[in-house]
């Protein structure tokens, strides 16, 4: 009989405490939240699989134009020449790799009612401004667009300053406001489609969607990817929702030109997230947020999508949690803080757990244990990492269903376009990215708990009761690309020097402890 060395008497300590009642408990529980995701999953892939039923009914029954309309009789000119005009607003920050795919994607729309396009941008000296001027001037005869430049913010973020200067500036005649992120690529039915959606109901406040991410192959893609599935899951529903993305809302323009539920003041008086502040209005007014089947959109991100640009893009989805404009704001954002950084630690937790139980029963069979007490504490642990690995196949499955089937709804809804595939998404990474991304969720917005200050694209802002307060700009602060589209934000010359993840981590934690000596 062999004897225990004090590594494996450590190890098999760990094991033994590991099948505590608590530690049990623990682990159960990570299991259950595999399985309400893979729950959630399963709903949302409903929705969606509905859809594309739909469609695929439809021209079967000899609707061809079914991606764009259920009813082939709302082709018929009458009806088209009835549409309301619709105003998109894109606020440009930066040219990447996909931009103009995707301002192609929106500027092509087959909307048949009166459309105009405005990009706004901050300055002249913007990547952007110039790259989309000359993609205007291709289409100048055939599309209502312009850019409009919009100056610096001073008193809310750049986005939502630009967003309201492109406000200001739409048509007179326009009734509803489509704001589009830049990454978005549309299908050439969505802004048919949300407006149908807007007609048939007018208690609509905001419709919105969510993107459907494509992974470019890094780690820190796949971090982002799994960062918003879970959030997918809200926006499916087919119809009402408490979630809103800044990506994709549409809104009554009349709500904007007479600041009505404060959605003007609100926005520009401190203003940090666009859509966290506005589905605060909407909740505190008792408005309507609706989100249809057909709003999920194609979201490439850059193939040199590093994790320490993952990691900056982390640090700005949690700081979003400390804006707030009410105190019942304040109180949600706090409630959501604690609860999804204790369940994300949760989540993580059994699979350390899990580690050791298959070290400690690696090590009982290599040298050959025949402890009764070590063997029994094995074959405990081990049953249940066999459960916890039944419970994360699960919500792969679920994962990997409800992504098939939003790809094959986007390629159902965007026919012209070059086909999307499930084959380039490797399962392997995106359990690792679970299991990393959930780790450095907490930590992440600990960080923004206690700095209450964030560099977005070059511009730091900093927060006092939940409202931006003051707004820093300098060259030292601006990145070399934006994190998720790869996008050079004043061009190569003068950017700052490749910093590794680490240093960052490094600055941020002294950035934390002096945070008026330090910059991201």
């Amino acid at each position: 009989m062999s004897t225990l060395d004090s590594m494996d008497a450590i190890l098999f300590s760990l094991s033994r405490a590991f099948c505590s009642l608590f530690a049990v408990f623990l682990q159960i529980q990570g299991c259950v939240i595999c399985l309400l995701l893979a729950l959630g999953w399963l709903m949302a892939a409903y929705v969606r699989n509905r859809e594309v039923k739909r469609i695929k009914n439809s021209v079967k029954a000899g609707n061809s134009f079914a991606f764009l309309y259920q009813n082939i009789d709302e082709l018929e000119h009458s009806r088209q020449a009835k549409l309301p005009r619709v105003s998109v607003i894109m606020p440009l920050k930066g040219f990447g790799e996909h931009n103009l795919h995707n301002w192609r994607s929106q500027i092509t729309s087959l909307y048949g009612g009166p459309l105009e396009f405005l990009f706004v941008v901050e300055s002249t000296e913007d990547p952007a401004y110039h790259a989309v001027s000359r993609l205007l001037s291709m289409y100048q005869d055939h599309v209502e667009a312009k850019v409009v430049v919009a100056g610096l913010a001073t008193t809310c973020s750049q986005k939502i300053h630009n967003q309201l200067i492109g406000a200001e500036k739409i048509h007179k005649d326009t009734k509803y406001v489509l704001f589009l992120d830049d990454d978005v690529r549309l299908h050439p039915g969505t802004v048919g489609a949300l407006t149908a959606e807007m007609e048939k109901n007018p208690e609509i406040f905001i419709q919105t969607g969510y993107p459907l991410d494509l992974p470019s192959g890094t780690l820190g893609s796949y971090c982002i990817y799994e960062y918003h599935m879970p959030c997918s899951m809200g926006f499916a529903t087919g119809g009402r929702t408490f979630f809103l993305w800044g990506g994709c809302m549409m809104m009554h323009a009349d709500d904007f030109r007479q600041d009505r539920y404060g959605v003007v003041s609100g926005l520009r008086d401190g203003g940090y997230s666009d859509d966290m502040t506005l589905a605060s209005l909407a909740g505190a007014h008792k408005r309507l947020i609706t989100s249809p089947p057909v709003a999920v959109f194609p979201h490439p991100l850059a193939s040199d999508l590093s994790f320490g640009r993952y990691w900056n893009y982390l640090r700005k989805q949690t700081f979003v949690l400390e804006s707030y404009i009410s105190n019942v704001n304040w109180i949600m954002n706090k409630v959501l803080f604690a609860v999804h950084c204790y369940l994300s630690w949760g989540f993580v937790a059994p699979y350390v757990m899990a580690v050791i139980h298959i070290t400690s029963a690696l090590r009982i069979y290599i040298k050959g244990y025949h402890h009764l007490q070590e063997t029994t504490v094995a074959s405990g642990g081990m049953s249940l990492v066999i459960l916890l690995a039944i419970c994360t196949f699960i919500e792969l499955l679920s994962m990997w269903n409800l992504t098939r089937r939003e790809v094959t709804l986007c390629n159902l809804l965007s026919p012209e376009a070059p086909r999307l595939s499930l084959a380039p998404y490797n399962w392997g990474l995106i359990f690792i990215a679970m299991l990393v991304d959930n780790f450095l969720y907490p930590i992440s917005a600990f960080r923004s708990h206690f700095s209450q200050s964030i560099n977005w694209s070059g511009i730091r802002y900093h927060l006092r009761n939940g409202k931006v307060f003051k707004i820093e700009r300098r060259n030292d602060m601006v990145p070399a690309k934006t994190d998720l589209g790869g996008k050079h934000l004043y061009g190569k010359k003068g950017a700052p020097q490749k910093a590794s993840f680490l240093s960052s981590l490094g600055r941020n934690f002294a950035h934390w402890r002096q945070p008026k000596k330090f910059d991201v």
